[in-house]
């Protein structure tokens, strides 16, 4: 049966506020999941709990930490479920599954995107801004060659600008290896943003008002939901090539795991779980919902749920799906 340390223990009683759940009065059904931190997850876990809840009776709470720490409580059985495994992320992914340090439930979504974006305006132009298309023969990475004057570099005469990843980030090396693979170190300025709130900052504030912009960018966000970019294309992705910047990112399969045992506890939220599928349009429409209305993660949640009722029919038994659509008629 399911095992928690004191540490854990003594961690939830003093910082579980977030999830919103009681813990007094609660039933042995207690379901811990990973907070990495990130909206998305946070808003995966209130899916995955208010679900729970209403459907299987269960309490739940979450552990907040770095995604290393949360990985290893995963391991070591400290947290029951991690709704969004970022595997790319985690060198020992693979051979920790393949070992049964913890059990793979399935897919949550494996089709996002990340790569050099513009707005589509600069391609196609956009009448009703009275914006002409700037570039309209501009399709792929290597088109950016023939545009430095399209995307200008205030501060250096004559050249472009390219907006690359936060320093620090792995993807920052690869941004810039693919800058100097295709010659754009020749007439474009590689610029780095401060970190993810700057980089959001200069897009937005360049589509809102109509001018031209290419940067590095990546989904599910909020921003490509509510923006109209385009990916730029780029090669195919190849694994011997793609590190040195020469070839389109590959999607990363973004996973839902869970202690190795829990299946074993609780048969039932573990059919659940392993039904649990979304992509990467559903988790950009709610950070959109997040970001616009200021919700918290559990009232996106609720609003998810009641706006797509008909992942319940997928996800759950019959009768699990209608008493969770009554809680939600009550909300």
């Amino acid at each position: 049966m399911q095992k928690k340390s004191f540490f854990v223990a003594l961690f939830l009683s003093c910082a579980l506020l977030f999830t919103g759940c009681s813990t007094e009065n609660k039933s042995d059904k207690t379901v811990v999941f990973a907070d990495a931190g990130w909206d998305s997850i946070q808003i995966h876990n209130a899916i995955a709990g208010y679900i729970l809840e209403k459907g299987f009776d269960f309490t739940w709470s979450q552990v907040t930490g770095s995604t290393a720490i949360t990985y290893q409580a995963l391991i070591d059985g400290e947290i029951d479920v991690y709704m969004e495994v970022w595997t790319d992320n985690l060198a020992p992914y693979e051979d920790d599954v393949a070992s049964g340090a913890f059990e793979e439930y399935g897919v949550n979504y494996d089709d996002n995107a990340q790569g050099y974006y513009v707005p589509r305006y600069v391609i196609e132009g956009d009448p009703a801004r009275g914006i002409q298309a700037l570039a309209p023969n501009l399709k792929t990475v290597a088109d950016l060659k023939k545009y430095p004057h399209v995307f200008k570099d205030d501060e250096n005469a004559g050249k472009g600008r390219i907006y690359g990843a936060i320093p620090g980030w792995e993807i920052d090396n690869i941004l810039f290896k693919k800058y100097n693979h295709y010659g754009l170190d020749e007439n474009f300025i590689y610029f780095r943003p401060g970190s993810e709130a700057a980089l959001a900052g200069v897009l937005t504030s360049a589509y809102e008002k109509g001018e031209p912009i290419v940067g590095y960018y990546w989904e599910p966000t909020w921003l490509l939901a509510k923006y109209d970019f385009v990916l730029l294309e780029d090669e195919p992705y190849d694994e011997d090539t793609f590190q040195n910047g020469e070839t389109e990112f590959p999607a990363v399969r973004v996973t839902i795991a869970a202690r190795s045992d829990f299946d074993e506890d609780y048969p039932d939220a573990a059919a659940f779980l392993k039904k649990y599928k979304t992509d990467s349009a559903l988790n950009s429409e709610m950070l959109l919902h997040m970001q616009d209305t200021g919700d918290d993660a559990i009232e996106t949640s609720i609003w998810f749920l009641k706006q797509h009722t008909d992942l319940l029919d997928n996800w759950l038994t019959e009768t699990q799906a209608q008493r969770v659509k009554t809680a939600l008629e009550s909300e």
